[in-house]
């Protein structure tokens, strides 16, 4: 399941984007507009900021922007930056694999076969995906 973090980053990031223009926006804007608590989102925010999708202003007038255009920003890079793995079980994963302590033979894994073709879904829809698409 989806976590409040990626959800919530999602959704911060969405109203972002949907900005006319792309001036800073303070927390609390988006926390009200987005119902999210505002201690929990400043933490999503410098996650995304320190990972490069967004900028930040302080003082007046201050608050978060995008740096990159929506177009350009990839749900599949965003998932990994908030959810980590897209793989559903480490020995399915991509850039996070680790082997499974339980398993004598991955090749003949019926759950590993399942969960890579699950992930290879997963990422291939995320790929498709762009902030840009998903906002407007």
């Amino acid at each position: 399941m989806l976590s409040k973090k990626t959800k919530y980053g999602i959704k911060a990031l969405t109203y972002l984007a949907r900005r006319d223009n792309n001036e800073p926006v303070q927390i609390a804007e988006i926390a009200k507009s987005e119902h999210i608590s505002i201690k929990f989102l400043e933490s999503i925010l410098l996650l995304l900021r320190n990972s490069g999708f967004l900028g930040a202003k302080k003082g007046k007038g201050g608050g978060y922007y995008l740096i990159k255009d929506p177009k350009d920003i990839s749900m599949a890079k965003v998932y990994r930056i908030l959810e980590g793995p897209i793989a559903l079980l480490p020995c399915a994963s991509h850039n996070f694999y680790e082997r499974c302590d339980d398993c004598d033979d991955e090749t003949t894994c019926a759950a590993r076969r399942l969960m890579t073709e699950v992930r290879d879904n997963t990422l291939k829809i995320l790929e498709s995906n762009s902030l840009a698409d998903i906002a407007f």
